[in-house]
């Protein structure tokens, strides 16, 4: 197995690494990756209320964040294309950087100069300024990913992803409930709508976007690899038309066909059922798929497009993962990546129609929930960092993946005891403390599988792999519990976690060296 999974460090050398830069480079870089997604899934949509815009309309400002689960698509960019000037001032990795925050920060201004109460057009520039502002926050989660693999060795990989969850973490706060505090301070209400309140609002969150756009100035480019752009400006340019015709035509056929299935539901009712609508779904999604890869294959075949190059930001980072691991290692990982968050990811969906019915009132459950989990979170985390380091990451990921399964079925307690403060602060401390050790050591383990010839790529791969089958399945969290309770529903949600016990088992007897040691820069 990888020496990069099976370092064991003395306490006192876990510990330590909380004293290195790098370790705390990631609270601000995280924080910066935090700000931007709240502002979408949260205040944005409550704005919009405010101004009057129908919940069926309001609802379709949330793909505005679908980057994050396509982030794979458009990584291959960041790998291979320099930015003019930026990129020789500042490097591949900040120049990325500098540019996604850049993006972030214009996309908060533009919501901030426009009204959604003032017509369609301005609806239209909104949803404009969310997309821009969702593709700029997944491209900055990319580069800041790949900045942090090759910028320390494998073993500091947990630690400096505890410190990343704890500064997204605080992001998120700031622009889920701060940005909510701001707009309700300067006098906006759902019954007094006040555009100045939410203009205000966001010209102040922008500030925020300091600390990463300062941390990026401060930080040096990481030394694990040096890009080599040997290729032509034009056929730079080429490359980001193909993505951008091709990802047009995915988003092009994606959106006629959900307007054929609402069609085909409305004559044939049949086709409204669960399995089937799911069925169609995926056949929308795999439709979507094919037409982006038709047009870039074409482009390719016709010569519009460098062919060495695409092949190099595309098809080349696919095979060295092949030729890495091999065949069957690869399905392996793939099956652990698709699988690790799923029991936590399915129950999460229903946690808070899970708190309202056992009688505990919204504040009780922003207070136990959103503030007091998200520090158990954080805490979670450097816990789940500092072990890793001490236990090696094989070991802690199995660890957490029990952790996992118990705390879902801690929930049966809460389910029988009822409304219960007491128990509802103690199931959701075990519940984000096991999600915080989880993340920092399934992040440690991700990493450790990349090679830096193609950090983005791979990485982007497996983020946002490891959402999409468990965002998935959580769609039907609430028919499961409709249809058999709480209590079997959290039995179902626990035994989830067993499979991944099964592929961590399987992943350590396969699991080949992922990169070697010297191929990572020295902390």
């Amino acid at each position: 197995m990888s020496n990069n999974l099976k370092f064991h460090h003395s306490w006192r050398e876990s510990l330590s690494v909380l004293l290195r830069p790098q370790v705390w480079i990631m609270l601000f870089l995280g924080f910066s990756a935090g700000l931007p997604i709240m502002l979408i899934f949260s205040s944005l949509s409550i704005w919009l209320l405010e101004a009057g815009i129908q919940k069926s309309q309001v609802t379709y400002f949330s793909w505005a964040a679908l980057g994050y689960s396509f982030k794979f698509v458009w990584a291959p960019l960041v790998d291979r294309v320099p930015i003019p000037w930026l990129t020789r001032a500042f490097g591949p990795r900040r120049s990325w950087m500098l540019l996604a925050q850049m993006g972030i920060v214009s996309a908060i201004l533009l919501m901030a100069i426009t009204d959604p109460s003032q017509g369609y057009t301005q609806v239209l520039i909104m949803a404009a300024a969310a997309v821009l502002l969702g593709f700029s926050s997944a491209t900055q989660d990319i580069v800041i990913d790949a900045y942090r693999i090759e910028a320390a060795d494998a073993d500091m990989q947990a630690m400096m992803s505890a410190t990343y969850i704890a500064g997204y973490r605080l992001g998120m706060i700031v622009t889920g409930a701060g940005a909510l505090y701001l707009a309700a301070y300067f006098g906006t209400t759902r019954e007094h709508y006040v555009y100045e309140a939410w203009r205000m609002t966001h010209l102040i969150i922008p500030l925020f976007m300091l600390v990463g756009v300062a941390t990026a100035l401060f930080i040096k480019e990481p030394a694990a690899v040096q890009r080599d752009y040997h290729f032509a400006n034009s056929d730079y340019l080429r490359l980001c038309l193909l993505f951008v015709i091709a990802a047009s035509g995915f988003v092009g056929t994606f959106f006629m066909g959900g307007m054929g299935i609402t069609g085909l539901k409305t004559m044939y009712g049949f086709l409204d059922s669960n399995l089937m609508a799911f069925l169609l779904e995926v056949l929308r999604f795999g439709a979507a798929v094919f037409i982006a890869y038709l047009i870039a294959r074409i482009i390719v075949l016709i010569g519009l497009a460098n062919r060495e190059l695409v092949e190099t930001s595309y098809l080349a980072p696919i095979r060295n993962f092949l030729q890495t691991y091999g065949a069957r290692t690869t399905v392996i990982l793939l099956c652990l990546v698709s699988l690790f968050r799923i029991s936590d990811v399915v129950l999460g969906v229903i946690s808070n129609i899970f708190y309202t019915e056992m009688g505990f009132a919204k504040e009780e459950i922003a207070t136990a929930v959103k503030l007091f989990g998200v520090w158990m979170t954080i805490l979670g985390g450097l816990v789940g960092g500092i072990l890793t380091m001490r236990l090696g990451v094989m070991l802690m990921l199995s660890v957490s993946a029990i952790l996992v399964v118990v705390t879902n079925l801690c929930f049966i307690l809460l389910a029988q005891v009822g409304y219960n403060e007491y128990v509802l602060y103690a199931v959701v401390s075990a519940d984000n403390l096991a999600a915080g050790i989880a993340s920092a050591s399934f992040i440690a383990f991700l990493s450790a599988l990349v090679d830096v010839k193609f950090t983005a790529m791979q990485y982007a791969i497996f983020s946002s792999l490891m959402t999409l089958i468990p965002k998935l399945t959580a769609g039907y969290s609430g028919t499961i519990v409709e249809a058999v309770g709480y209590v079997p529903f959290f039995t179902i949600t626990g035994l989830l976690g067993l499979p991944v016990l099964f592929f961590i088992y399987l992943a350590s007897k396969h699991l080949e060296l992922a990169h070697p040691a010297q191929d990572k820069v020295s902390p």
